[in-house]
């Protein structure tokens, strides 16, 4: 007799009925349905969220490490593989208008860093701010060149940490604003006096 579907059954044990709560003293799981008297636990929807400590900054508020964080000083390099420079039909240096007006890159705003993915089987000449050694290293052994361009981008120079400024701090030491001392129009305008 050949096995169907109506035949299959699970295996013994693997199936329970559910557990009926709220059934009368008589089932031992009747009035407070086995969730015992007052408190958090015997509400609807009880229980706390996973990180919750009971109102308390939470760990993962507490400390930035926790849940990630934005590095502000990040240099955000456009990247071009070796790969992309081979399939690209230019004549001339390659260089970062080039590879603009090509579509490669997003902006002149971003430095270019040339890195060593794919094969380079042409004599090229690139421009660009930074190199990786194998990129450099596989321009050079198809007998082209390569040319470090200097960074003038807005990420060449990381942004102080501290708000309180060098500026600032030559103000404070010349008075400024204080009694005796110049104003600080005055310092700005090259008048500051030593006091």
């Amino acid at each position: 007799m050949p096995l169907t579907l109506d035949d299959l059954r699970p295996n013994p044990g693997a199936k329970k009925n559910k557990k009926r709560v709220g059934r009368g003293r008589g089932s031992g799981s009747g009035k407070t349905a086995g969730r015992g008297q007052k408190g958090q636990k015997s509400r609807t929807h009880a229980g706390v969220g996973r990180g919750f400590e009971g109102g308390q900054l939470p760990i993962q508020k507490r400390m930035p490490y926790k849940r990630g964080f934005t590095n502000i000083f990040k240099t955000r390099w456009e990247v071009v593989n070796l790969s992309t420079l081979e399939r690209l039909d230019i004549e001339g240096p390659i260089t970062p208008e080039v590879l603009l007006s090509a579509g490669v890159i997003r902006g002149l705003e971003f430095p270019v860093k040339i890195l060593g993915n794919g094969e380079l089987a042409r004599t090229i000449a690139v421009h660009a701010h930074a190199f990786s050694d194998t990129a450099r290293e596989s321009i050079e052994a198809a007998g082209g060149s390569v040319a470090t361009l200097e960074r003038d981008d807005k990420w060449a120079v990381k942004r102080p940490r501290s708000r309180r400024l060098p500026l600032n701090r030559d103000m404070k030491q010349a008075r400024v604003g204080k009694v005796g001392g110049p104003s600080r129009r005055e310092a700005l305008a090259g008048g500051r006096t030593e006091s």
